[in-house]
């Protein structure tokens, strides 16, 4: 019996039920209803690359296809057809801006006849970052540095994105003439498409009052032209982003093609047939993920005293995204966060074993996916005098899990439907 294992295998489970290989040509539209016009294929997110490349795979050599897809540094792939660009994650660069401005250039020139066919995934905010007139390149840098940091949901920091941005919001397909088809692997809790990529062809719900409140609600410190901008927008001297019920989206149409849940279910199907029963506790978890991984271990240790309702063994399943706000410098991603504060809360409960990473294979800014515990995981870091509280105070989740070489390390995986939470009951 290795629960360890079967924990690994039900992550890459869920990740090989988002494979872009996989769920994107059942998507794509019919070539032959081409007739004549140009199709051009945009894109932006950690998953692009492999979109594209699936896109590239399931299309026609003898009908025309070309484009531009931006995506992270290191997650680019061999494509023909598609130009594939690497820029900036998570703080947006020179080579992201340049590549949304040549995309929204060419979207311009479509016209009825044509296509435009998005690629779009978690990560396409900052990979496609076009700021308004006004604001610099340096200010859009430092405005997403400070929303990182301060504990803001993803839904909060698109907000902001969508009302200081050219193309996203909705003004890509309100810059195009031509039919938009959108295929888009979902990295955000509920799986709206105007959350994703911060919605470059969805309509955008929130103003620029809306932006400005969330940067005021978390005390940032704003650069003068952002400021400046928002204030700009507020007073209605510039035009707002499309709305719900615009003209513009007549002719869009957003497609999910991949989400948390889908794999969720194949992950449930996983361990059901290695005759361990599975419940998948929802896909839109957030919060701060120390303070979520306390509810997780109120639950365990229900299960484990009343077992009547859900008898080990059992595993328990989610997805959505938690939040860290940074108090100390140390290392380590929300998932990684989330088991390091579920360990402390179970001090040491036997036959519990769990995992957490994002499906992406990157645990915020380092190289490991997430962590992995054991019921021993507590006693071997006191054992190093790795004291786990003290790196949780610090925010180094990442450190300790290090330590006792329990990181799950996967590199680029290629797409992302967020993450993947799999605590095991024995």
């Amino acid at each position: 019996m290795n629960p360890g294992a079967w924990l690994l295998d039900s992550f890459h489970v869920a990740v090989s039920a988002a494979d872009p290989a996989q769920v994107v040509p059942r998507h794509l539209p019919d070539p032959t209803e081409i007739s004549g016009g140009r199709v051009f294929v945009v894109g932006a997110g950690k998953a692009s690359a492999a979109m594209a490349l699936a896109v590239e795979k399931g299309w026609p050599e003898n009908v025309p296809l070309d484009g531009i897809v931006v995506t992270r540094y290191g997650h680019g792939l061999p494509t023909r057809r598609i130009n594939i660009v690497e820029a900036g994650h998570p703080v947006p660069d020179q080579n992201g801006m340049q590549a949304a401005q040549e995309i929204l250039k060419q979207v311009k020139r479509l016209n009825e006849q044509d296509l435009l066919l998005c690629l779009f995934s978690g990560g396409g905010s900052s990979l496609l970052s076009l700021p308004l007139d006004g604001i610099t390149l340096s200010d859009l840098q430092e405005l997403t540095q400070q929303l990182l940091r301060c504990g803001a949901n993803i839904q909060e920091i698109n907000t902001v994105r969508k009302h200081v941005s050219n193309i996203q919001g909705g003004r890509l397909a309100a810059a195009c003439k031509a039919p938009v088809r959108v295929l888009i692997i979902s990295d955000v809790t509920g799986d709206d498409p105007t959350h994703i990529a911060s919605g470059p062809c969805a309509p955008d719900p929130t103003y620029f009052s809306d932006a400005l409140a969330v940067l005021e609600h978390y005390h940032l410190k704003l650069p003068k032209n952002i400021r400046n901008i928002l204030t700009a927008g507020i007073k209605q001297q510039l035009e707002e982003t499309p709305k719900p019920g615009s003209a513009i989206f007549k002719h869009v149409e957003n497609v999910i093609v991949a989400s948390a849940h889908q794999s969720l279910v194949a992950a449930k199907n996983y361990f059901r047939n290695m005759n361990i029963n599975a419940l998948i506790l929802g896909d839109t978890v957030t919060g701060e993920a120390r303070e979520v991984a306390k509810v997780y271990a109120a639950l365990i240790k229900e299960i484990r005293r009343y077992p009547d309702m859900l008898k080990p063994p059992i595993a328990l399943l989610s997805g959505g995204e938690t939040t860290v706000t940074l108090q100390g410098n140390g290392r380590g991603g929300r998932n990684s966060e989330f088991l390091l504060s579920l360990l402390i809360e179970l001090n040491g409960l036997d036959d519990i074993y769990a995992l957490a990473c994002d499906t992406d294979g990157i645990d915020g800014s380092e190289n490991n996916a997430g962590a992995i515990i054991m019921p021993d995981s507590l006693k071997r870091g006191s054992n190093m005098e790795f004291h786990a509280e003290k790196f949780l105070d610090n925010n180094d989740a990442y450190g300790f899990f290090k330590a006792l070489g329990d990181l799950v390390t996967t590199g680029p995986t290629y797409t992302n439907v967020n993450d993947y939470r799999a605590i095991l009951i024995l």
